[in-house]
């Protein structure tokens, strides 16, 4: 009998959720680079005189107009986007966080692909079989559950240094502070946690085999994915807090680093491929403290 277009669409069902992971990365990126270039405009026209007339450079003063204009209250698009060193409202910290989360999408989607596959390949087949797993959305959503967690911790670290340790365009504005950052993400490149966790993503099977397999039930599914997203984090963590160097919106930095991070887990000379970098980072660190001592 002619297959119903139902099992005709099951049958590609890897090359659907590929399309679908690559929509999604696709369209974090795009945001990225929106925020990055409304950024840019934004502090183009608070430090031009012609392009900010008439505009409060005082965020103290700005909130003091709103309040008499009897205005919410609510933070105007420059300090929305991290651009006014003031208390954070509600409205504020919402859209630094979803600005954490939507960038970690972007980032480590791409190096999670080859688990996400193999989970829907090995769910094909077990379909077959009569023993379903449950979709693969619940094990991809409960790896960018990890990532939401670590977009929270984030935003909280933007918020504790925003106006002191960095610019108006969320990059360091301390060489001790970019020494630090720099010479502890170089040392972390050689630690056992390190290898540790990089082993986990560079190898789903052993993973897997660690883990206990595919969950058949959606909660099993949504753990299983989170778990391995929480490796995913012990390995990257470091890297991601280069961000706060190069600059929180600097797109190419964010490329370089969710490049780097790809290459770690999909290349077979990763470990030496991350030592190589720890080196490089650990003596770009004391550069900076030397720097700054000079």
């Amino acid at each position: 009998m002619p297959d119903t277009a139902l099992e005709t669409l099951l049958r590609r069902d890897r090359a659907i959720v590929a399309a679908s992971l690559a929509i999604l990365a696709a369209i974090a990126w795009a945001y990225i680079v929106w925020l990055a270039a409304t950024m840019n405009m934004d502090g183009m026209a608070m430090s031009d005189p012609e392009m900010g007339a008439g505009m409060d450079m005082d965020p103290a003063m700005d909130m003091e107009r709103m309040e008499m204009e009897g205005g919410s209250g609510a933070a105007p698009l420059g300090a929305l986007l991290g651009l006014s060193p003031h208390p954070w409202s509600a409205v504020e910290a919402g859209v630094t966080l979803a600005m954490w989360v939507v960038m970690m999408v972007g980032m480590m989607l791409p190096s999670a692909t080859p688990m996400i596959l193999l989970y829907a390949r090995v769910g094909r087949q077990s379909r077959k079989e009569g023993k379903p797993f449950a979709a693969t959305g619940f094990f991809a959503g409960g790896y960018l559950l990890a990532w939401a967690a670590f977009a929270l911790a984030a935003t909280l670290g933007q918020w504790l240094m925003e106006g002191t340790l960095l610019t108006p365009a969320l990059a360091s504005a301390s060489r001790v502070f970019s020494g630090i950052v720099l010479t502890i993400a170089g040392l972390y490149q050689w630690t056992p946690l390190k290898d540790a966790c990089l082993r986990q993503c560079q190898t789903p099977f052993v993973f897997l085999q660690t883990h206990g397999g595919f969950r058949r039930d959606p909660a099993g599914a949504v753990g299983l994915g989170l778990r391995h997203g929480l490796y995913c984090i012990g390995c990257c963590w470091a890297l991601m807090a280069l961000l706060f160097v190069g600059g929180i919106m600097n797109v190419l930095w964010i490329a370089a680093i969710a490049i780097f991070a790809l290459a770690e887990k999909v290349t077979p000379t990763g470990r030496l491929l991350s030592r190589a970098a720890g080196t490089l980072l650990i003596a770009a660190g004391l550069w900076q403290l030397v720097a700054a001592v000079a």
